[in-house]
């Protein structure tokens, strides 16, 4: 396995020797995954994972914060947010948002990015493990509306490999955004490539 750069200046960390040991463990054990770039020392940023067709999208992904010692946030429906899974959900990096909110879902975020020294988010931008033509640009207003890079990750099966794009910035031109975000991340075969 590749070396992974566990140390971080400015983005937001998590977990000791042992949790990293275990998450480079569960990548050799998943099928020896291996990390392709480096995820950038940033305070701020949202991560869009893609191709998203397999629930195993999740246990790889958990496995590579664990070895990269990083911790993430991820949204969830406020409806979920109760007991007994409220703690463990907001420790593991939950956000609970409420999609009736007078602002939405874009400005609830861009509001926690505003009060947050530090705050990853991961985001599934195809919103579904299902086939999708087109996905949702909601992170992308986050991004331009809250002015964080958005760090696009490809999870291939095919080879095994988590790529690791260079930040982007968001400006004016969503469209052309998502295209290029698109273009990174299409390279990658996921779990189920009929749904891709």
């Amino acid at each position: 396995m590749s070396e992974i750069k566990t140390e971080f200046e400015f983005f937001p960390t998590r977990g000791n020797r042992f949790s990293r040991w275990v998450g480079r463990l569960g990548m050799r054990l998943l099928g020896g995954w291996t990390l392709n770039g480096e995820i950038p020392d940033i305070p701020k940023a949202i991560l869009p994972v893609a191709p998203h067709t397999s629930n195993w999208d999740f246990f790889v992904g958990l496995m590579v914060k664990l070895a990269l010692g990083i911790r993430v946030n991820f949204l969830g429906k406020h409806q979920i947010f109760v007991f007994p899974i409220n703690g463990l959900l907001r420790w593991l990096g939950g956000i609970p948002v409420r999609r009736d909110s007078a602002h939405g879902v874009v400005g609830q975020m861009v509001d926690e990015f505003a009060k947050a020294e530090r705050m990853v988010l991961v985001i599934a931008p195809e919103g579904t493990r299902s086939k999708v033509s087109e996905w949702k640009k909601g992170f992308l207003h986050i991004a331009q509306q809250a002015q964080v890079p958005v760090v696009p990750i490809a999870f291939c099966f095919k080879n095994k490999t988590i790529n690791i794009s260079k930040p982007m910035l968001v400006g004016d031109d969503l469209d052309q955004a998502l295209l290029d975000i698109k273009a990174f991340t299409n390279q990658a075969v996921g779990k189920r490539p009929e749904l891709q």
